[in-house]
């Protein structure tokens, strides 16, 4: 049976590495390496967020560390795959992206650009001949960067004002968006947790 490999890092330099599976839950190697398998919110408030939007902090932060130790050794041969048709992984980094941009916009109380509009209407295409995992992974934590600096400026006492949503303007609140963009975000990791593994081993069964 193949080794799997687990992106883990550890709690005193904070550095990413890989880790064969079997070996992870040695007790030996943990206290060795001093890995740190607390989840973001395990480890604390983030610097210059206030209190009340820590937990979307957390849960984008999370989101970027779950999608970095699932596709570590992903294909990107495999990056836009539909199985079942249901949504490929290409599309889940996409929409990853695109949602925290798209949501934290409306929390600003501005309305979508043309760019982004586009981007939207993009989402499971590959933007460029090429394009890996990497890329979009990339992207992604560019824009997890912007969200928690928004975070970290964003008044508390702000939360409760409404914010229209969409071309309709749709009601919402500048805490309702905030948080939406993190529990939506969620929700996609788990959906490219679980498709990544399906065509990974689907690959793998068929000799690719």
């Amino acid at each position: 049976m193949a080794k799997i490999f687990i992106k883990f890092r550890t709690a005193s330099t904070g550095v990413y590495f890989d880790m064969n599976s079997d070996d992870l839950n040695s007790t030996e190697i943990q206290k060795r390496y001093n890995i740190d398998k607390s989840e973001v919110w395990q480890r604390g408030p983030i610097e210059g967020v206030p209190g009340l939007l820590q937990p979307v902090a957390h849960a984008l932060l999370q989101s970027i560390e779950d999608v970095e130790a699932c596709l570590n050794n992903f294909s990107s041969d495999l990056l836009w795959i539909k199985p079942l048709d249901m949504a490929s992984v290409g599309f889940h980094l996409q929409h990853l992206t695109g949602v925290v941009d798209r949501l934290f916009t409306y929390a600003r109380g501005e309305r979508l650009l043309d760019d982004q509009l586009n981007a939207l209407a993009s989402e499971g295409k590959p933007p460029f001949d090429g394009c890996l995992a990497q890329h979009l992974i990339a992207k992604f934590k560019t824009q997890v960067g912007k969200a928690i600096t928004q975070l970290k400026t964003t008044n508390e006492t702000t939360l409760t004002e409404v914010r229209g949503v969409g071309r309709k303007q749709i009601p919402s609140t500048v805490i309702g968006l905030l948080f939406h963009a993190a529990e939506h975000a969620q929700r996609h990791v788990g959906q490219l947790l679980v498709t990544s593994k399906l065509v990974s081993e689907y690959s793998k069964s068929i000799g690719q």
